[in-house]
């Protein structure tokens, strides 16, 4: 049975049925109960979102409020994997994870490499990315890519409800360290969710909508203005094909490389800054490996390289938008194939 829910929901069924079904796993991080063991209520505030509300309730103690202090708890919860439970770590921001860097990249991603295959790691850190939330440069910011080039972490970025339930049972039930990065301007968006669990694999993209002349491949929030863009150009008899690649570390790369086979254009777009991210992954990657495929050079729609604006007029020009786009895609089409930076607009 299928209900209209949002992804924030989606996410807190998919802690509840994973906790529910396997009583290893647990969860930790800052006030994600809120009001434990204080006068009042005892399940005040479910995260900075509201995201863990009401599981207090149904699992108690399983659930802890952390001290103030990311490297203490991501580095608690790294230790707990190593020693056989399945914790799910909530960083408030994932702007935070400059705190505890050194638990994720050197410790969490490097155990089973250094232990001869013989240690697992089942951690999953689940954060907010994104802008356009009005937060300002520290809570704002796209930062997939900093993970994404670390050996030994999975990387998931949801678009949808659907996704983000499949993809967080997934992660859960992973013996690797996962990196889990909820656009926080998605957490309000509805669609059809199973109310069972179920799990998404990862490294399988999603064509969201076919298409023969270019091939846009997006995540997260992007996913949809790509979308927006696609129904557009099709107004003008330009088909677009759009993927979602939902996990970006590992990434199906067969899906993309099909697809460009067969438009012979592509177009990337990524919230993050534009140097080394994934736009720059991708396009680099086709152009080694679909060279004579391209009718175009690839194009790249990103975030800007500066700091997200607290200014909304400003950040609402920093995330890359529809027509920002739908431009890149008429530049692949243009017989002069117009120079650009990729820069959102």
């Amino acid at each position: 049975m299928s209900r209209k829910i949002s992804m924030k929901t989606a996410i807190n069924e998919a802690l509840d049925l994973e906790m529910r079904r396997d009583p290893t796993v647990i969860v930790m991080g800052e006030d994600i109960v809120g009001g434990t063991g204080a006068n009042g209520e005892d399940d005040a505030w479910g995260g900075v979102l509201g995201v863990t509300k009401g599981l207090y309730a149904k699992h108690g103690d399983r659930l802890m409020d952390t001290p103030l202090s990311e490297s203490a708890y991501i580095g608690a919860a790294v230790g707990a994997a190593a020693c056989g439970l399945r914790p799910v770590a909530e960083l408030m921001f994932m702007d935070f994870m400059g705190v505890c860097f050194d638990q994720i990249f050197n410790q969490a991603a490097k155990f089973r490499y250094m232990f001869g295959g013989k240690a697992q790691t089942p951690v999953v850190i689940r954060g907010m990315v994104g802008a356009g939330f009005r937060a300002a440069a520290q809570h704002s910011q796209m930062l997939t890519p900093l993970f994404t080039h670390i050996p030994g972490l999975k990387v998931v970025c949801p678009s949808n409800a659907y996704d983000a339930k499949g993809l967080l049972i997934q992660s859960i039930r992973d013996n690797d360290p996962v990196i889990f990065c909820e656009h926080k301007n998605l957490y309000g968006l509805e669609c059809d969710v199973p109310a069972e669990s179920y799990a998404i694999p990862f490294g399988e993209a999603n064509i969201l909508r076919d298409g023969d002349d270019v091939t846009i491949v997006s995540y997260g929030l992007t996913v949809h203005r790509a979308l927006e863009a696609a129904t557009a150009l099709a107004k003008d008899r330009i088909e677009a094909e759009v993927i979602d690649l939902r996990t970006l570390s590992p990434i199906d790369w067969d899906t993309i490389i099909e697809s460009v086979e067969r438009t012979g254009r592509l177009v990337v777009v990524d919230e993050a800054h534009p140097r080394c991210n994934l736009a720059t992954d991708i396009a680099a990657f086709v152009g080694q490996n679909a060279f004579g495929a391209l009718k175009a050079g690839a194009q790249m729609v990103t975030g800007p390289h500066t700091p997200v604006p607290f200014s909304p007029s400003l950040e609402d020009l920093y995330v890359p938008s529809a027509e920002a786009i739908a431009a890149a895609v008429r530049r692949t089409l243009s017989p002069t194939g117009s120079r650009s930076h990729g820069i959102a607009a």
